[in-house]
């Protein structure tokens, strides 16, 4: 998409805020939506008695989220290059206020289902909060404040745990919902009176094929991937739809290739700052997620089992909650390494950080500050490599196609938990030892799935040597030149 598609936005919003505001606000609004993730965690045991459903059944809580956020991520991404990123930013955290009200009112399971489906349509709002500020910040800002958007990410789902634990364990289950349908309300009315509408608009026409595309490819492939276990990896039903979801996007593909006004701009995904940095999301994303699988887990496990804790979840919740002020706090360096050196360079060093999270972690299991130690490591790392893939992205791609470029980054990241999810769970199942007349997971099969986390960040490091050394692109994702210019750069 050339430069020349650029616009100007209409008048409308309000008057230019200081940028600290405007960035203070979209990591307001960023936290929000990833605490929104966790807040069914503490009540997943309990949600059948509360719905009067199946266990399997009110799994759907989860995945319905997971699968609206997939679809909804990149869709937005677009509409808000293409109608205005601060438009639907609002609309992310209207669905988020709307769909917590429906899931507080719920004590069914189908309203419970729908109420978090409309919370995951929310999930657009930290790649659309990223590309605001690649539109309107100065140049001096935009690769703290990008690194500070990125982490909040980490810092809502940390937070949000303990937070969840102490409301269940005090409250009516119901005032999960309640709260999170205040804080977005507080979030929407902050972005309305501080957040500016982005200056850059590409028009056209939305392309609804390629998004009904999109959504079947990535919903069968989520959702096979998310009851694998469940159904069985060898069901009809679950290979049925990694058939389905094969064959549908490279459908997709094809199509999005021949297509004037695409939803996801194939060539410019191809590029290989661009290609590079959204496989290396993939393996981070997987990384990433494997220490909320198995901490948890761990420290509330019984201590006669010989390596369980017997934690409460809120402790547990406590435990992890200094792993995302880490990633808060490492934003600002994170942004001064990627100036100094690169966004390359920092996010391989996130990645081997990482790495060495889990590396310890495997080591150290006995106590309780010992997982303090390994998340905060992990936090550190991921604080790094979020604040690069933003900057890695936007270095490689014209403004006006900043919101979509970096809704399919976050895409990428989700696919790697997804993936991690799933892989945990399988090896959870296979490597079990017996607990009186339970069966749990056994010690070997927890240090299995932190090894494998290491892996996958070390893949992630690997994968990022492949990323292009464009000095001109990344100074320009980093510092914030003129926009659009970053590409133009990263092509010379």
């Amino acid at each position: 998409m050339s430069d020349a598609l650029d616009r100007p936005a209409p008048p409308g919003g309000p008057a230019p805020a200081h940028p600290t505001a405007v960035v203070a606000v979209l990591a307001f609004g960023g936290i929000v939506v990833s605490l929104m993730q966790t807040l069914v965690i503490p009540i997943v045991g309990q949600l059948p008695q509360y719905l009067n459903a199946s266990a399997s059944d009110t799994a759907w809580a989860i995945t319905a989220t997971l699968l609206a956020a997939a679809v909804a991520t990149p869709v937005m991404g677009r509409l808000g290059d293409m109608y205005g990123k601060r438009r639907m930013l609002l609309l992310s955290m209207a669905m988020l206020v709307i769909g917590s009200v429906v899931a507080g009112l719920s004590d069914s399971l189908v309203p419970m289902i729908v109420g978090r489906a409309l919370q995951g349509l929310s999930s657009g709002v930290i790649p659309l909060g990223i590309s605001i500020l690649r539109d309107e910040l100065p140049a001096e800002r935009l690769g703290s404040a990008t690194a500070m958007i990125s982490a909040s990410l980490g810092v809502g789902g940390a937070l949000g745990l303990p937070a969840a634990a102490l409301i269940a364990d005090n409250f009516d289950w119901h005032t999960l919902f309640w709260t999170s349908a205040a804080l977005g309300v507080v979030a929407l009315v902050l972005v309305l009176v501080t957040v500016p509408e982005s200056r850059v608009r590409t028009g056209g026409r939305f392309d609804l094929p390629g998004a009904a595309g999109m959504a079947a490819g990535l919903v069968s492939l989520l959702l096979a991937i998310s009851k694998g276990a469940d159904w069985g990896w060898t069901s009809g039903t679950t290979l049925g739809l990694f058939a389905a979801a094969v064959v549908i996007l490279l459908v997709w593909g094809f199509y999005e290739l021949r297509v004037d006004q695409p939803l996801v701009d194939l060539r410019t995904t191809a590029r290989p700052q661009v290609l590079i940095t959204n496989l290396a999301s993939v393996a981070i994303g997987f990384g990433m997620f494997s220490m909320s699988l198995v901490i948890p887990q761990l420290l509330q496990l019984p201590e006669e089992t010989g390596y369980g804790l017997g934690q409460s979840l809120l402790a547990a919740g406590l435990v992890m909650a200094p792993s995302g002020l880490v990633m808060m706090a490492l934003a600002p360096v994170s942004a001064l390494l990627s100036r100094a050196k690169g966004p390359k360079i920092t996010l391989m060093t996130g990645a081997l950080i990482v790495a060495a999270g889990y590396g310890l972690n495997v080591l150290l299991m006995d106590e309780v500050w010992h997982f303090v130690l390994a998340s905060c490591v992990i936090g550190a790392g991921i604080g790094f490599t979020y604040g690069a893939m933003p900057a890695l992205i936007m270095g490689a791609v014209p403004a006006s196609e900043t919101g979509a470029a970096n809704s399919l980054n976050t895409l990428m990241r989700s696919i790697g938990t997804s993936v991690a999810s799933a892989v945990a769970g399988v090896v959870l199942a296979q490597m079990t030892t017996s607990f009186g007349p339970y069966t749990l997971p056994a010690e070997g099969g927890f240090r299995t799935v932190l090894a494998l986390g290491a892996g996958a960040a070390l893949l992630g490091f690997a994968i990022a040597a492949f990323i292009p050394r464009r000095r001109a692109a990344a100074a320009a994702a980093v510092g914030g030149t003129v926009p659009g210019k970053a590409a133009e750069a990263s092509r010379a």
